[in-house]
């Protein structure tokens, strides 16, 4: 290791209390789900607010709308995070004790698996109530960045999903086993701040851009053309640092160091990669129908 950074001393909780003999403390993650979605909530109120940028300067979403929705959606990525968890990364640990899938509290959700609850519920609600799906996929993609960013940093300051080793002068001695675990160096090692990065790409860089699209070229008159750039944007970011992202642990062996999901002879995709990788292609054709379907618009 030629250089690192000490890991900086912040608690995982901002303060508790003791009532009654019960502890009650708020942790930052749960404060960036909750500034996050404030955030967000804000921003698509404030693109609604604004006719001119919709199709038919006609928002699809009135203000009761997006409050309803915010509890489908909320319920979709706490269900959808916590069964992708279960489904993509621990199947056969949680098939020998089926009731540890429930202890939410222990940790383990996964974004792809909180993406397919947040399009499931946005999808019922959308044909429930006769609203334009495309649109609202939209304005669901732009309310995300912010708690992407906000997200990752609790997951850094939470000293977890740490990146892979590194003698890169920014590399981090993270607390507990992730300094002792690496292979080939001797002492204390340095990893990845794989978390920032994410932060930096899926929420910092991504949100700036959907703002631009939005703000100043448009982009929600074009139902579906906001939602694929944040697919393809999410996808790439999300490929990009698994490079430098540590693996889950049941992953990794002596034949599959990397921790390749998938391999044939030392090349292979990760969990991460794999799961992105519809999401690009997926981005991709939904521009290019977003585009198909405003270029046949009567003028």
């Amino acid at each position: 290791m030629l250089a690192a950074i000490p890991f900086p001393d912040i608690s995982p909780e901002i303060f508790s209390i003791s009532i009654g003999g019960f502890d009650f403390a708020l942790r930052w993650y749960a404060m960036a789900y909750i500034v996050g979605i404030i955030i967000g909530v804000t921003l698509v109120i404030r693109a609604t607010k604004q006719p001119a940028l919709w199709p038919n300067n006609t928002p699809p979403l009135t203000r009761q709308q997006i409050d309803d929705l915010l509890m489908w959606l909320v319920l979709g990525v706490i269900l959808g995070g916590r069964l992708g968890y279960v489904i993509f990364y621990k199947p056969m640990e949680y098939l020998q004790d089926p009731l540890a899938i429930f202890m939410v509290w222990e940790g383990g959700m996964a974004f792809h698996g909180g993406f397919l609850g947040v399009i499931l519920a946005a999808y019922i609600y959308c044909r429930r109530y006769d609203i334009p799906k495309l649109s609202v996929g939209d304005a669901i993609a732009l309310a995300t960045p912010p708690g992407l960013l906000l997200g990752r940093i609790a997951n850094f300051i939470n000293a977890e999903l740490w990146g892979r080793p590194t003698d890169l002068p920014w590399g981090v001695i993270f607390p507990g086993r992730a300094a002792q675990n690496c292979p080939d160096i001797v002492g204390l090692c340095a990893r990845h701040p794989s978390q920032l990065y994410e932060a930096l790409l899926e929420g910092l860089i991504l949100g700036a851009v959907l703002i631009y699209l939005v703000w100043r070229r448009g982009a929600l008159r074009t139902p579906g053309l906001v939602g694929g750039v944040f697919l393809i944007g999410y996808g790439l970011a999300r490929f990009m640092v698994e490079f430098v992202r540590q693996p889950d642990a049941q992953f990794v062996s002596e034949i599959n160091p990397i921790g390749f999901y998938v391999h044939i002879q030392g090349y292979g995709l990760t969990a991460g990669q794999l799961l992105s990788l519809p999401m690009i292609i997926f981005g991709i054709i939904l521009i290019q129908y977003a585009r198909r379907t405003r270029q046949h618009e009567p003028a």
